[in-house]
């Protein structure tokens, strides 16, 4: 995992601290005593350290902030993140070691004669592990501190984190340049009728085992890990989740390989797609279809598209070429240090808590650009994925596998 401190000489150097005190300045600029965070992306953001088991930072006005995970893994936690032991505590149902005491005990010290705004991190998502400050523990906190007040300040998390510093951009690129070597591995084994005989689990562990070789830490992905689909399974209708299931790979069908690794809390993340020889005229059509649209949908990103902008263009491609019936109509999702998926830009749009379709693309963000194609009465589809920095005029794409339909 990350590991301690780092010299601000490496390549995937972040700071910290500096974090912190951006954060305590905006506290200051709300009105705000204590911030509580709750969620997986802000402890990733905050700590440098991957935060599995339900976790909390707690930072004051001034200073260091601590955190708190479980107590069978506090130890490891302090070991991967920049901060000390002393401030990396664990609870556990041990009397005064729960959460709400221990949380408690940290903020209660920031407020003024027990009054004070404690800002938390509240809210909805698609993302199971958002991390969202429950109702028990916030009606618990309440009780505890009934002179404090608990507004919804997430948002200054996520605004400070929107635009990508050099390290975390580094650490996507190496975490991309893994998933290359776990494709080119599966290239290797299917080719000359390798893959006869071979599995969708078995393509994901080959994967898996090339990748952590090369050094990746996790097959991050909460919708499966390695998410490997052949024949029909690469055409269900809007399919954006397939776990790799039992299935045997057969000649003349599509095989969907979508990869990911992590490198110090980023994100590597590529989908490459096969057809399995022979392959029909109709498959090659499809084929070319998708390819062609994801060439120009990386050739479109830039700064000041929205991703309402970017959609309308690509469907206006596909309703010239008549495969727009296949496409599902989004090509991004967020993406950031682990835990920070799904959701792009803010959430200051028409629908709280999701995307705002509006929203304008700045220099220094970053997305999965992510497509799926789905023919479910055909049996076929293809899917896309490749975190991409939002430049001036461009974008650049982190993994450098070949963008093809190839078929073997």
């Amino acid at each position: 995992m990350p590991g301690k401190a780092m010299s601000k000489k490496n390549p995937y150097f972040i700071d910290f601290p500096a974090r912190i005190k951006d954060i305590q300045a905006e506290m200051g600029n709300h009105g705000i005593d204590v911030y509580l965070g709750s969620r997986l992306r802000t402890l990733s953001w905050t700590l440098d350290a991957f935060c599995p088991w339900r976790s909390y930072i707690v930072i004051p006005p001034k200073g260091l902030p601590t955190a708190i995970t479980f107590v069978i893994d506090a130890a490891r936690v302090a070991d991967d993140s920049w901060l000390d032991e002393e401030h990396i505590l664990g609870y556990g149902p041990m009397g005064g070691q729960d959460q709400i005491t221990v949380l408690t005990s940290l903020i209660e010290p920031h407020l003024k004669r027990g009054r004070g705004i404690v800002g938390i991190e509240t809210g909805m998502g698609t993302y199971l592990p958002e991390g969202h400050l429950t109702q028990y523990e916030y009606e618990s906190l309440k009780a505890a501190l009934p002179g404090a007040k608990f507004p919804n300040v997430h948002e200054i998390v996520d605004r400070l984190s929107l635009i990508k510093d050099e390290g975390t951009i580094n650490r996507f690129r190496e975490a991309s340049r893994i998933v290359d070597v776990g494709h080119r591995e599966v290239y290797e084994a299917i080719i000359n009728g390798g893959y006869k005989g071979m599995t969708e689990t078995g393509i994901a562990g080959l994967a898996a085992y090339a990748m952590r070789k090369a050094g990746s830490e996790w097959e991050w992905s909460f919708t499966g890990g390695n998410e490997i689909a052949s024949g029909y399974r690469t055409g269900l209708a809007a399919g954006a989740s397939t776990p790799a299931s039992r299935r045997a790979l057969k000649p003349g069908e599509p095989l969907m390989v979508d990869l990911h690794a992590m490198f110090r809390l980023a994100l590597g993340d590529h989908t490459h797609n096969y057809l399995l020889g022979p392959a029909t005229k109709r498959q090659k059509w499809h084929a070319k279809n998708f390819v062609d649209l994801v060439g120009l949908c990386l050739k479109t990103y830039r700064a000041g598209i929205t991703p309402s902008g970017l959609a309308d263009e690509m469907l206006d491609f596909c309703e010239e070429r008549e495969f727009a019936d296949y496409m599902v109509p989004g090509f991004e999702h967020g993406i950031g240090l682990m835990g920070d998926e799904w959701r792009i830009g803010l959430n200051d749009g028409p629908f709280p808590y999701w995307t705002n379709p509006d929203h304008e693309y700045q220099a220094g963000e970053m997305v999965i650009c992510a497509m799926q194609y789905a023919c479910p009465e055909e049996n076929i589809g293809f899917r896309y994925e490749n975190p991409i920095l939002i430049t001036k005029n461009g974008c650049e794409a982190m993994s450098k596998f070949p963008l093809a339909v190839e078929e073997i």
